[in-house]
């Protein structure tokens, strides 16, 4: 059994302004843009080994979440897997498709503090996009995509990101 946290994240070309580091007495220079280009981010992040499942995709809707379900169902075909999300109208949708190796299981409205798949995008936002503008779409995409495979390539990172003290007292048994 693997239990699991997903979430979604909207990425684009409209960038906040981060905390940097400039010499005293220098005010650092930020650029920033504004423009209403996104594209999405989904991942299912398994907090007591590390690993991560992810896909970029131009939008979310029920037909993306199920390809989202088993493109995880299918990484992780060995477990049942126990896939804790938010209440998004995409995840609750009569038409969505869950694989049978998938059990969804809804955290509390209002509460994207249980959720410890937020932290991956707030890594992501730090280190991968901060203070830096962009021209195209598609380098959005390069650089979310080289994110998450750091992320894939890293487990350790993502169990640091993600294994809150609470989750790391589960005990998996099977039956």
């Amino acid at each position: 059994m693997r239990i699991l946290f997903q979430d979604e994240s909207r990425f684009g070309r409209i960038n906040e302004e981060r905390r940097s580091w400039s010499p005293a007495n220098i005010r650092a220079e930020v650029a920033t843009q504004v423009v209403r280009e996104f594209i999405y981010a989904v991942a299912a992040v398994s907090p007591l080994d590390g690993l991560i499942s992810s896909l970029v995709l131009p939008w979310v809707n029920t037909t993306t979440m199920s390809i989202f379900l088993n493109h995880t169902a299918m990484q992780f075909s060995d477990d049942f897997n126990i896939m804790f999300l938010d209440g998004a109208g995409w995840h609750k949708s009569n038409d969505l498709r869950v694989p049978e190796n998938i059990r969804l299981v809804f955290l509390p409205p209002y509460s994207p503090e249980l959720n410890p798949a937020e932290s991956v995008w707030e890594h992501l936002r730090e280190n991968s996009f901060g203070n830096r503008p962009f021209e195209t779409l598609d380098e959005v995409e390069e650089v979310l995509c080289a994110g998450l495979k750091k992320l894939h390539d890293n487990p350790l990172i993502v169990k640091s990101l993600t294994c809150y003290k609470w989750i790391n007292t589960i005990s998996l048994t099977s039956n």
